[in-house]
């Protein structure tokens, strides 16, 4: 069994209990912390907890994480947006919510669960509980990522985009106005100092590279979409964080208090370019904005309007 503790500092004080462990602890889902919280794993200043507690200054926090049960990956009959496919690759638009591997807290309904539903057979290059995954997308992100159906296509696809070959452009919502119509943020991603669980602009780190382009500004927030040029960790969250405009709803990068109802940050794959593996075709695959995406839109438009 693992152990977690946690004092409240000032500057956390007022967040919900559920989402301030979201945030220390970003190894483990939401959902996840509210089962144990459910369960009395977790509690506050010794005792039982409220998912829904506002936290105050100095309480402290205990998290009891029982053991992990082997993972068995059994195909779930779940529904998938299936862009594109053929016996070599699948292009799938993934939606927000949804993790792509099984991982502690999640041993059932993610995208791996399903694509062994749907596909006949997928790649093995990345072990038992990764297969066909070339590439990730955050659990609360949405958007598109491509899957490899054998380890001919894996490789393949794994060195176009460690040769930067792969296009992936997303679109996000941030905090604040950027002056700036367009720009690149060039720094180096690495293991937060303060809290090994999140990542972080650290000296030393690998290098990370993001373009970014304003499609529509809101005076309060802007819309934007970006371009990886490197693939880190969090890398898109990250970067928008140091520039002091994180995404909205990001529940570990963003501002403690998010005025929108989201189920995560406002962050979507929305165009991805490759090179087919055997027939060396250039194919580039899109995803509309998901519904969530389009809501906060028009919610941004009518205030922009109004003010």
């Amino acid at each position: 069994m693992k152990q977690f503790e946690f004092t409240v500092k000032a500057e956390d004080a007022g967040q919900r209990l559920d989402r301030y462990l979201a945030g220390n602890l970003s190894q483990y889902s939401r959902h996840y912390i509210q089962i144990l919280i459910s369960e009395g794993r977790i509690t506050l200043n010794a005792k039982p907890a409220k998912a829904n507690h506002r936290l105050k200054q100095g309480e402290r926090i205990l998290v009891d994480i029982p053991p992990e049960r082997k993972i068995e990956l059994i195909p779930e009959k779940i529904d998938l947006d299936i862009v594109y496919q053929d016996d070599d690759l699948a292009v799938i638009n993934k939606p927000q919510g949804m993790v792509v591997h099984p991982a502690a807290g999640n041993h059932s309904g993610t995208l791996v669960n399903a694509l062994l539903y749907h596909c006949d057979s997928l790649s093995g290059i990345n072990g038992k509980i990764r297969p066909g995954i070339v590439h990730r997308i955050d659990k609360d992100t949405s958007g598109l990522l491509v899957i490899a159906k054998n380890n001919f296509a894996h490789l393949n696809l794994s060195q176009q985009i460690q040769n930067k070959e792969v296009v992936r452009i997303y679109h996000a919502i941030t905090e604040d106005n950027w002056i700036e119509d367009q720009g690149t943020i060039s720094a180096p991603i690495g293991r937060s100092p303060t809290n090994r669980k999140k990542m972080a602009v650290v000296k030393g780190g690998r290098k990370a590279v993001t373009h970014y382009k304003v499609i529509e500004r809101f005076g309060s927030h802007t819309y934007l979409e970006l371009t990886l040029e490197t693939g880190r960790t969090h890398q898109i969250r990250v970067h928008l964080n140091y520039m002091g405009r994180p995404i909205v709803g990001d529940p570990v990068y963003g501002r403690r208090n998010q005025k929108f109802n989201l189920r995560g940050q406002a962050l979507h794959a929305v165009r991805l370019t490759l090179t087919h593996p055997r027939t060396k075709e250039q194919m580039t695959f899109h995803a509309p904005l998901p519904r969530y995406f389009e809501n906060l839109l028009e919610t941004l438009r009518k205030k922009n309007e109004k003010s």
